[in-house]
C-alpha cells in the first residue's frame, strides 16, 4: 500500500513527530478528569492551536486529539454514542492544519488503549476490542487522517486487535507500546517480544516503537532492545520530556529543550526513524529537536553509559530482555540543566 507516510519514510532519513497532547491542552485550560476529545467540537480553535504548534515547530507528523476516543473511554463521560463524531472532528481539524502548512505533513489518527483488561483476567473480548477500534478508525478515516496510530498500549492482545480493526477500515497504521514497568510494558512484554509480535501480524504496521514510559533514557534503552532483535520495519521513538515533578499543584516535566535535542539525536543514532516527544514535550522542545537533527550528523550507536551520561539514569537495572526480573535500581542523579 502506497500512502503519504510510506512515501516520506522512503525519501527521508528521519521524520520529526509531535509532542504532548495532554500537557499542551492542560495549559490551554483543560481540567483534570475532562474528556479532551469533546474539545474537537466544543473548542476547535484550541485544537487547531495544538496541531499548529507542532507543525510550526517543524513536525512532519502530528497525532490527533483522539487518544481516548473509543467507546469504552468515552463512556466514562457519557460520550459513547459520539465516537464517530468526535474522531471525525479531530481528524478534520488536523487535515485543515496540515493542508494549510505549505508542505507535506502527516495527520496521524491517535488511538489509545480501551482501558479494559482482556479475558480471562478481565472481561474484554477480542471481538469487542476490534469493534471499538474499528468504530474509531472509521471516524478518523472519514475526517481525513493519513494514517492511524495506536499508542501507549500495554497488552499484546490489544495491539493485535487494533491491527485487525485497522485492516477492516483499510487504513495504514503505526503502533507504539509503553515500556513503563522496569523495561517492560505493564502486561510484561519486552522490546524483543514486541518485535516478534509485529513480525507475525497479518496486517503489520508501517512503523512500530515505544512512547511515553518513564523518561528519555529508558525509552532509548527500549529502542536499542528493538534494534538488537533485528526488526524489519522502521522504529518509532516518542519519549517524555524528562521526569514528571509535582510542583504547586501541577505536574511539570524537567526536560529542557536542549536535553530533548540530545535525546532526538541519540534516538536517531539508536536506529529510530520517526522521532518525537510524549508527555511534557512542548513546541519549544520540538524546535530544538528539529534543529539538532538537522545540524548534527549521524553518529555511532550510543552505549547505555553514554545515554545515562547525557539524559540521566535508568529507572531499573534491566530492560527485561536479559531474563532478569523487574528489580528497580535507584535513578542516578540527573545532569544539572542550565
Amino acid at each position: 500500500m502506497t500512502n503519504a507516510l510510506s512515501k516520506m519514510l522512503d525519501t527521508h532519513d528521519w521524520l520529526l513527530a509531535d509532542g504532548a497532547t495532554g500537557t499542551n491542552l492542560f495549559n490551554m485550560g483543560l481540567m483534570s478528569g475532562d474528556a479532551p476529545e469533546f474539545w474537537n467540537v466544543d473548542h476547535p480553535d484550541r485544537i487547531t492551536a495544538l496541531y499548529k504548534g507542532a507543525v510550526d515547530a517543524g513536525s512532519d507528523l502530528f497525532l490527533t486529539n483522539t487518544f481516548g476516543g473509543n467507546a469504552s473511554r468515552l463512556k466514562l463521560h457519557d460520550g459513547q454514542s459520539r465516537v464517530f463524531e468526535l474522531n471525525k472532528a479531530g481528524a478534520e481539524i488536523g487535515r485543515e492544519v496540515a493542508d494549510a502548512s505549505g508542505r507535506t505533513v502527516i495527520v496521524a489518527g491517535s488511538v489509545g488503549p480501551t482501558g479494559e483488561i482482556f479475558e480471562p483476567m478481565g472481561t474484554l473480548t477480542h471481538s469487542a476490542a476490534v469493534e471499538m477500534f474499528h468504530e474509531q478508525a472509521e471516524g478518523l478515516k472519514a475526517g481525513g487522517a493519513d494514517v492511524l496510530w495506536v499508542e501507549t498500549i500495554s497488552a499484546a492482545e490489544e495491539y493485535i486487535a487494533a491491527a485487525e480493526a485497522f485492516a477492516l477500515a483499510d487504513m495504514p497504521w503505526c503502533g507504539t507500546m509503553s515500556f513503563d514497568t522496569a523495561g517492560r510494558t505493564m502486561m510484561g512484554l519486552t522490546s524483543a517480544d514486541m518485535v516478534k509480535m509485529v513480525d507475525k501480524l497479518a496486517n503489520p504496521p508501517l512503523a512500530f516503537g515505544a512512547n511515553c514510559g518513564v523518561g528519555a533514557s529508558d525509552l532509548l534503552r527500549t529502542v536499542l532492545g528493538f534494534a538488537a532483535a533485528g526488526p524489519t520495519r522502521p522504529m518509532i521513538a516518542k519519549g517524555n520530556a524528562g521526569i514528571p515533578k509535582y510542583h504547586d499543584g501541577h505536574i511539570h516535566y524537567d526536560g529542557t529543550p536542549e536535553l530533548m535535542g540530545e535525546y532526538a539525536v541519540m534516538a536517531r543514532n539508536c536506529g529510530a526513524k520517526i522521532i518525537g516527544g510524549c508527555c511534557g514535550t512542548m513546541p519549544e522542545h520540538l524546535s530544538a529537536m528539529r534543529k539538532a537533527l538537522e545540524t548534527q550528523p549521524i553518529g555511532e550507536v550510543p552505549s547505555l553509559e553514554a545515554i545515562t551520561a547525557k539524559l540521566g539514569g535508568f529507572s531499573s537495572a534491566s530492560d527485561g530482555t536479559d531474563g532478569a526480573g523487574p528489580e528497580a535500581s535507584p535513578r542516578r542523579g540527573r545532569r544539572r540543566k542550565a
